[in-house]
């Protein structure tokens, strides 16, 4: 491979107007496409498959008014309460909100509050006219048994004065057919109480149903409007949730807030903004600092972006064929900017190293590529493998994600292989700073430089961190193991949930809106569960009625619940939805109890009111979502964790070191899932990143940091180790090779793991609220993992093994291919000018 990628690297560089020309065909393609094909970025994180999938299919079949997406517009009096202009206001934008074209109606608050207050008096007044009713018909039975008693007192004193029946019925014949009338009556009054009394019980449950349900806050200062869309919320196109909210606040002429819902003012339409700038400005630094010169600093960067611009460029393009989240080309464009300028990085470092010890440029570039070239290309694989594994959970938003962002590492790994050599051959001398040229110059033409390098690198090799840590060997190891643990320990609390608007920074309107629901009608509001029951067939309206009753009754008793409220019911009476509104908000823990009890009591609601039930909405979606990348987590670890052990076992022949790298990960990746945990879940440090309403972290994070952590801990793994192993390889000591390898490697990993948790840290403060906590805990994961597990722990534990660390059992290295990831294979002819028809090296010594 090592032979393979000296090859590509001398025909880029020979031909380096070919490659570029072809590179920007790609590129002009590639945008050509994002232009024409893209598609509408959304949070679609539905799984087919599910109950709440399976439910709101059955209602775009059968109840297509209640099957689109809903959301809340939340209006607030900037006075004490709403005046009667800021009613007709908000009406007037609800009424204008219905006639576009997207929207397939809206609920005004105010009309549904009068008509709710309305059923509310009607009862009372019901209850007291049912009491006065029945007062009536009491008196009345008593006048009447009173009228027959002395009727049959009259009967008796008639027959006891002797007097015959028909002259006893033709005395009292009036007053018996009085008495038979008033009986008919009374008989026709108790029957119009009771229907009067059945009616006013169905008000009273109808009542008790909506009890807790509010469209206008008590103090009668807040009021909110829910808006029904034709499509699901994720499908709206942002013009049209711009134009949703800039008819929503033509309220404020009237003195009236809008504060449209995070499903309404959410934009994922762009993916970059300051916090993302400021990232690569830092990276920019670190690699001026390092290169010296802003010709070397900027190449990277400029590799990084061409490979980004094809990768998340492609992603767009896609975007109109395959349903895809906004954050797929935000995790594309954080792993293709960040691995994209370390791979580049690591190739123009080892080119510059060369150069200044006078290797000829073609024989430079091509022997970079050969060798730095080569740890690249299987450090991106691992990367890769890591991603696109994501597919093996079956969430088809993840595999999207994993898929995207592996094609975009892919990119960064052969624009680093093919483009770079093709512009350093273009840069050439200016790569390196004139000063850095004569010192060179001058030290080459000593004729002891040699002897001197030797030296100069045994004694850094000796000292600094890498003599420190091999000094030190255990003390290393066990202060770097209690580190990451203790910054583990709140891990164990790790809740998962996906975020909503409590989770949004205080001054977006989405944060606002959710705060001004929770406040005036309960955080339940803010996420409502959509329950839909299959009624039985052949039920009159009545009936069906009463049945949906029932069901909300029982849907009203399960703990944590504030209202349950029946709301839609099909043409044919055979399906109903329900809306039952939690106590707390959509990502609390008591409101995923709801669910789970909920769907727990679906055999008891069928077997009771012989209606079957399901859960669906954006409430019931978020917590199955969470809860089937919960049940993914193991299996995706293992499948990462086996593939990747194979491919470090071809790369460093050892048993040790890929089982030493995998255990690193490990630490690290619990570090950063405590970290997270203890900033974003517990709000330790929240001021300073941002999070300002702690809550459950993003249900998504564990397992992508799992894929990207894992990759980019085995880059820093393949740096280093195979700098060590190439020294073992040529004859030093296992220990001491742990030193030179080291030494080797540790400045350039040092400046590749700054720019990448520079790059990573640039998402933190990210517009996208929900980018930020993957930001955080790639930038902390990458921190821990290379400074504290590659750069203290590996080379401590390696250093205490010596030669164990590289064995491999007989049968094993018969087997297993030779790879050559540190170049063994090149052996470097000359120092001096190469020429264009040099011959090929054999073997070459490889240090990063």
């Amino acid at each position: 491979m090592a032979l393979l990628l000296y090859r590509l690297g001398k025909f880029s560089y020979r031909h380096r107007w070919l490659v570029i020309s072809l590179w920007l065909a790609v590129l002009v393609a590639v945008g050509g496409s994002a232009a024409a094909f893209h598609g509408t970025m959304s949070n679609n994180f539905q799984i087919p498959g599910t109950e709440t999938q399976q439910m709101a299919d059955k209602l775009k079949e059968e109840l297509p008014s209640a099957s689109g997406g809903s959301a809340g517009i939340v209006f607030e009096a900037n006075d004490a309460r709403f005046s009667q202009a800021g009613k007709d206001a908000v009406s007037a934008a609800l009424t204008k909100l219905s006639r576009l074209p997207d929207v397939q109606g809206t609920v005004d608050p105010f009309a549904t509050q009068a008509q709710l207050d309305q059923a509310a008096a009607d009862v009372t007044a019901g209850e007291q006219k049912a009491a006065a009713g029945k007062t009536q018909l009491d008196k009345a039975a008593a006048e009447l048994a009173a009228g027959k008693a002395q009727l049959e007192a009259a009967e008796q004193q008639m027959a006891a004065a002797g007097l015959p029946p028909e002259a006893i019925d033709s005395q009292l014949g009036q007053q018996k057919a009085a008495l038979a009338a008033g009986q008919e009556k009374l008989d026709a009054g108790t029957k119009e109480l009771e229907a009067g009394n059945d009616k006013l019980a169905l008000g009273k449950r109808q009542l008790d149903a909506s009890r807790g349900m509010r469209f206008v806050s008590e103090d009668g200062k807040a009021a909110i409007a829910q808006v029904q869309f034709k499509t699901s919320i994720n499908g709206l196109k942002p013009e049209v949730r711009q134009q949703v909210q800039d008819i929503a606040k033509e309220v404020s002429s009237a003195g009236v807030t809008a504060l449209p819902s995070k499903e309404i003012s959410e934009d994922v339409s762009e993916i970059f903004g300051i916090a993302e700038i400021i990232g690569i400005a830092v990276a920019a630094l670190v690699l001026i600092l390092m290169l010296g010169t802003l010709v070397a600093a900027g190449l990277p960067l400029l590799m990084a972006l061409l490979g980004v611009a094809a990768g998340v460029g492609g992603t767009f393009a896609l975007s109109g064929v395959v349903d895809m989240s906004s954050i797929s080309p935000m995790l594309a464009l954080m792993l293709g900017l960040a691995v994209g300028i370390d791979y580049c990085l690591f190739i123009v470092n080892r080119h510059r190293s060369q150069l200044l010890a006078g290797m000829d440029g073609e024989e430079s570039v091509a022997l970079a590529t050969g060798t730095s070239g080569n740890a690249v290309l299987f450090a991106g694989l691992t990367v890769i493998i890591a991603l696109a594994a994501l597919v093996v959970p079956g969430l088809p938003f993840l595999a999207v994600m994993g898929l995207s962002a592996a094609a975009t590492v892919a990119v960064a790994v052969v624009v680093a292989l093919t483009l770079t050599p093709a512009v350093l051959s273009l840069v050439g001398r200016k790569l390196i700073s004139k000063r850095a040229w004569a010192k060179a110059e001058k030290h080459n033409a000593d004729p002891d430089h040699e002897t001197a390098d030797r030296a100069k690198d045994e004694h850094r090799s000796s000292h600094g961190w890498g003599g420190l840590v091999t000094k030190h060997p255990v003390m290393a190891t066990l202060a770097g193991v209690l580190l990451l643990g203790i910054v583990a320990l709140p891990a164990s609390q790790l809740r998962l949930a996906l975020p909503d608007g409590g989770s949004e920074p205080v001054d977006s309107q989405a944060f606002k809106a959710y705060d001004v629901t929770s406040r005036s009608f309960g955080e339940g509001a803010t996420g409502p569960i959509v329950v839909v029951g299959d009624l039985p067939g052949g039920l009159s309206e009545a009936e069906a009625q009463a049945k949906r009753l029932d069901v909300a009754d029982v849907l009203r008793s399960t703990e944590n619940v504030t209202a349950a409220i029946p709301v839609a019911l099909s043409e044919d009476r055979r399906t109903a939805v329900f809306q039952v509104i939690p106590k707390e908000g959509p990502a609390s823990a008591s409101t995923v109890e709801v669910v789970s009890e909920l769907r727990a009591e679906k055999a008891a609601i069928e077997e009771s009111t012989g209606v079957s039930i399901g859960l669906t909405g954006q409430t019931a979606g978020n917590i199955d979502v969470s809860t089937k990348l919960g049940d993914a987590l193991p299996p995706y670890l293992g499948i990462v964790v086996g593939l990747s052990l194979i491919l470090l076992l071809l790369v460093f022949r050892s048993v040790v070191v890929p089982l030493l790298a995998t255990g690193g990960f490990l630490l690290s990746l619990a570090a950063a899932f405590g970290a997270v945990v203890a900033v974003y879940q517990w709000g330790w440090l929240g001021t300073m990143f941002g999070v300002d309403n702690p809550g459950a972290v993003l249900s998504f994070l564990p397992i992508i940091l799992i894929g990207v952590l894992f990759g980019l801990a085995m880059d820093y793994q393949v740096f280093i180790a195979s700098g060590m192993r190439e020294a073992f390889m040529h004859g030093e000591s296992a220990r001491h090779a742990v030193r030179s390898g080291f030494s080797h490697a540790a400045a350039v990993v040092t400046a590749a793991a700054i720019i990448m948790v520079s790059v990573f840290s640039g998402f933190i403060f990210s517009h996208l609220n929900m980018v930020r906590p993957l930001g955080f805990a790639m930038a902390f994961g990458v921190l821990v993992d290379a400074f504290v597990v590659r750069m203290t722990i590996v080379p401590a534990v390696m250093y205490l093994l010596g030669d164990k660390a590289w064995w491999l059992p007989r049968w094993l290295d018969r087997i297993l291919p030779d790879v050559d990831v540190e170049g063994a294979r090149l052996r470097k002819p000359s120092t001096t000018a190469a020429g264009a028809s040099a011959p090929e090296p054999a073997e070459v010594r490889a240090g990063q």
